[in-house]
């Protein structure tokens, strides 16, 4: 079959071949966006006196048939088209005849394609941010609902200091902000439009740029028509960004893993979110959060094949380029899936209150805060530090916890102990105490639960 582009060569090339060069599987997605694209060109090919209003007309009329049969899936887009943009050109000048090759006057499939990609990602990350203020909002309601409920914070796995479980949610929250943010960062440096670059050097035609620049949301032009082609910057930050959430979910995920597990027994994910096992009937698996931590390392190789394939390309256009949308693409509708399953996980868990206390207090996680008892008291801290090891010691070797040691005990070891040291090191007197901003302290998580609540509240009124 001859290609659009036949003239220089017989626009004739193997089926291996064809199949080869083809991206119809992965840019058929941009439909929509290749076609406002094409209508907003062919509106400023009128505007500038290019062609006349009547073919502008029935160019984008026949282009507005087209949609809507592809919508309808009264026109299938046909696996043997070279690119999506070439099937749509294909099939408005079988619709409109010979005015339909003018839809391509001033434009090259480079900046056509640049374009398509801007459009659609601008879309897909809207999506992606309505979905991370989804599980920002689940992690608000479990986070306020266990705000007071004391588990141990962990250092190198190691139970450490006690936090509460909602302390130890928004810090979630606060990746899962700073990643939105990037997001609008991304989207703010990718909204100009390289429509009007043509091949690499601009065109001779008198076009307006800023005029297809609005039309299609951009914020304006690109600079440089050399970078407007071969700029595949705003893919590599998309990925990264999609690729820094999938590391937050990652975390999350293990976290959750564990705390599933008999050993920790912190929380039950609803059997909405887990499996079983085809031998095993005791066993409850958390299939979806395992999937999360596993496909993040899809969302890490899409970033580096993307770096890879640009690393070593001359300006401009380079048939490479064309591997762009696979992994951007993929990364886009990974992080997507893996966000749609996480909030309803987080929301619909259950949260086993008593066993974390109980882990805290086994743990000696108030043991920082008993030596901080002597060393108000005028004991240098070394030797605190050495007292309450001691004590934390004959704990062990007891079978008890600091907690329930009886006065006499503290006593033999140093006499400075008196009975007001049992409050001072409850679980609750400990997380009450750390009143710094930002820490565990029941003001400080009130405080980062309003912070919270107010950045949903503004995103979903934009």
């Amino acid at each position: 079959m001859k290609k659009m582009w036949a003239g220089r060569t017989l626009g004739a090339s193997a089926e291996l071949a064809d199949d080869f060069n083809s991206s119809i599987h992965i840019d058929s997605k941009m439909y929509r966006h290749d076609i406002k694209g094409s209508m907003v060109h062919a509106d400023m090919l009128a505007r500038t006196g290019i062609i006349s209003e009547a073919d502008a007309d029935a160019i984008i009329a026949g282009l507005e048939g087209i949609l809507n049969d592809i919508d309808s899936g009264a026109l299938a887009i046909s696996p043997d088209a070279e690119d999506i943009h070439m099937f749509i050109e294909a099939t408005l000048t079988e619709r409109v005849g010979e005015v339909g090759k003018k839809l391509h006057t001033a434009r090259s499939r480079n900046d056509q394609v640049a374009v398509d990609v801007r459009l659609y990602m601008r879309d897909e990350v809207a999506k992606i941010k309505e979905l991370i203020i989804e599980l920002l909002d689940a992690i608000y309601e479990v986070a306020e609902a266990h705000k007071d409920d004391i588990m141990p914070g962990y250092t190198h796995l190691q139970r450490a200091q006690p936090v509460t479980f909602g302390h130890h949610l928004l810090a979630y929250a606060e990746m899962l902000k700073r990643d939105f943010g990037r997001l609008c960062d991304a989207v703010a440096r990718m909204n100009y439009s390289p429509l009007g670059a043509a091949a690499l050097a601009g065109t001779t035609y008198p076009i307006d740029r800023a005029l297809t620049a609005s039309g299609l949301g951009f914020t304006a032009p690109t600079a440089n028509s050399l970078d407007s082609v071969s700029d595949r910057d705003f893919c590599v930050e998309l990925i990264s960004a999609f690729a820094l959430i999938m590391t937050h979910l990652s975390r999350f995920s293990e976290e959750i893993i564990l705390w599933s597990s008999w050993e920790f027994s912190f929380v039950e994910l609803d059997d909405a979110y887990t499996t079983g096992s085809s031998i095993m009937p005791q066993k409850k698996n958390s299939d979806m959060a395992e999937l999360v931590r596993g496909k993040t390392g899809r969302v890490y190789g899409d970033l580096i094949g993307t770096l890879t394939m640009l690393k070593g390309l001359p300006l401009a256009y380079n048939k490479d380029m064309q591997e762009d949308k696979e992994s951007l693409f993929d990364a886009a509708e990974t992080v997507a899936r893996c966000l749609e399953i996480f909030a309803p996980m987080v929301r619909t868990m259950k949260v086993k209150s008593e066993n974390m206390y109980r882990a805290a207090q086994r743990g000696f996680i108030n043991a920082t805060d008993l030596a901080d008892y002597l060393t108000k008291r005028g004991i240098p801290f070394r030797t605190a530090y050495k007292t309450v090891g001691e004590l934390v010691a004959y704990c062990i070797a007891h079978g008890t916890v600091l907690d329930e040691l009886p006065l006499e005990v503290y006593k033999s070891y140093s006499p400075i102990f008196d009975g007001d040291l049992y409050g001072e090191i409850s679980l609750k007197t400990c997380v009450e105490k750390r009143i710094s901003e930002g820490g565990t302290g029941p003001d400080s998580v009130e405080s980062q639960l309003a912070a919270l609540a107010n950045f949903i509240k503004e995103q979903r009124a934009k």
